[in-house]
């Protein structure tokens, strides 16, 4: 069987790109695998420097696997691929049936390039993790990857953390996912929301009193106040899937986790809770200490990070871990750690 490389130059001399040595040197380590390669060609590897592919670079991999289908996991983060070199990414998803796992975290793909890697995500089978991370597509890109969630059925893990997505997209991908029995997790961090009234919550909420696969969400840097979070609290009563909640650099208070604390009282599936960098003090501490104590609690790992909590709270919290033999993993960083705390 011809190698990855030699079908690679293969491919430059037929298209007449230049070689990348970068990629040349990576299709060599990858090819020793004879099967479920993984290829990574990040861009921002110090021993690699300079070694960024651009969208020439992109068409020749793209190429290369098309002819080659022994790719399973591409990794091409940290480049500097256009709409353009997405155009060519989604012939590929369209064209090849065997890569699961497509990584374009921090790239420059906008709108136009989000919009084909969406449509031919729409008759996909085989891709089954997609990271946008980082591309600033906008409203209409992310408009454009929450309808494909509405026919595509093979899809298990989008991350749409910092794309530059508004209310309405992030409304869409939540009436998406009302439908959507295939995703178990969607990261939809750090949108841009002006408004204050936190529609996007209450849609989210909605949606999970009715979605029954989706395992993860990430919601950090939603504005998220102590009343949307009552909201989701409320769908989560009802909700025995959802296992991984992420909430960090919101605006949730001692209240917020009083709504969490009643959850956790009642729903015996979430079990890891990120609440870095709120502002839940020492009563919010308490509260989740108290139903944390409580035999059927599942959680595994919490995070109050940068909560302001001082000893009455990080004390509550300790007793909490020696009653709890679920809980193994309690991030505390960035609290007040005085000596009663540290005994």
């Amino acid at each position: 069987m011809e190698s990855l490389n030699d079908v690679y130059s293969s491919v430059c001399s037929d298209l007449h790109l230049s070689l990348n040595a970068y990629v040349s040197h990576e299709l060599k380590e990858a090819g020793r695998r004879a099967s479920d390669v993984s290829l990574s060609l990040r861009g921002n590897r110090r021993l690699a420097a300079g070694s960024r592919l651009t969208d020439g670079d992109a068409r020749g991999v793209c190429e290369t696997l098309r002819r080659d289908g022994r790719v399973r996991a591409l990794d091409l983060s940290y480049n500097r691929i256009s709409d353009e070199g997405a155009f060519h990414l989604a012939d590929l998803i369209k064209e090849n049936v065997a890569l699961q796992t497509l990584n374009l975290m921090c790239n420059n793909i906008e709108a136009d390039g989000a919009e084909r890697i969406a449509k031919s995500l729409h008759h996909n089978t085989t891709l089954k993790r997609l990271r946008m991370t980082g591309n600033k597509i906008g409203n209409k890109g992310g408009m454009h990857l929450a309808s494909m969630l509405q026919s595509n059925s093979t899809l298990e893990e989008l991350d749409m953390s910092d794309c530059d997505l508004d209310t309405q997209s992030l409304i869409t991908f939540a009436i998406a996912l009302t439908n959507n029995r295939s995703l178990v997790s969607i990261n939809v961090s750090r949108p841009l929301l002006f408004s204050l009234q936190e529609e996007t919550t209450v849609h989210t909420a909605c949606m999970l009193e009715v979605n029954h696969s989706l395992e993860e969400l990430h919601m950090s840097k939603h504005g998220m106040t102590d009343w949307g979070l009552q909201r989701l609290c409320e769908a989560l009563m009802s909700n025995h899937s959802l296992r991984y909640l992420d909430l960090r650099c919101n605006r949730i208070t001692r209240d917020g986790a009083g709504h969490l604390a009643q959850l956790l009282r009642k729903n015996d599936t979430l079990q890891i809770l990120d609440l870095s960098f709120n502002r839940i003090e020492d009563d919010g501490a308490v509260y989740l200490s108290d139903a944390i104590t409580l035999e059927h609690t599942k959680l595994r790992a919490l995070s109050i990070q940068s909560n302001n909590v001082s000893t009455v709270g990080l004390v509550s919290l300790s007793k909490a871990i020696a009653a709890n033999p679920h809980l193994t993993n309690v991030y505390i960083w960035g609290n007040r750690l005085e000596e009663p705390v540290c005994l």
